[in-house]
């Protein structure tokens, strides 16, 4: 049984890669953590190692996590065709407003970062499109594209 690959833009990857040196270094901090609460002898009803435990835990889950995604992605790099697809950056009018977004898988997408995942209804949305198109939200909604990189 295959994985199927994630998609992933070079940003992202590095972004991964960034946080998975970040937790590796945090495991010997961790592990002294743990060390030291069970010093303080009965683990039973011991908070502070709970706490470094359930850190560990979550650290070792996060790691693993990165890992999978690192082994199975597919870097994606914009196509300078002029049709909005992974890696594209649009500009869109909604509502009045101009909005920028980059498309970009779903492992990486942050809508507060203006990282929208070519799933979502906005990413289905201008997927394939081109500057000037318009544009149709599920919810009724109508956009323009205001264009493409």
């Amino acid at each position: 049984m295959s994985k199927k690959s994630i998609d992933l833009t070079v940003e992202g990857k590095k972004e991964l890669e960034k946080e998975l040196n970040a937790l590796i270094a945090e495991r010997p901090i961790i592990t002294e953590k743990i060390a030291t609460a069970r010093a303080f002898g009965d683990l039973s009803e011991n908070e502070d190692y709970s706490a470094a435990r359930n850190e560990q835990k979550l650290a070792e889950s996060r790691i693993a996590e990165i890992e999978d995604i690192l082994k199975n992605a597919k870097i994606i790099r914009s196509k300078k065709s002029g049709k909005i697809g992974l890696g594209s950056t649009v500009v869109v009018k909604l509502s009045g407003k101009e909005y920028t977004y980059s498309i970009v898988g779903p492992v990486e997408a942050n809508p507060l970062e203006g990282k929208i995942s070519n799933e979502s209804p906005i990413g289905k949305a201008l997927f394939g499109k081109i500057a000037g198109d318009e544009y149709s939200l599920p919810n009724g909604n109508k956009g323009k594209i205001l264009s493409v990189e």
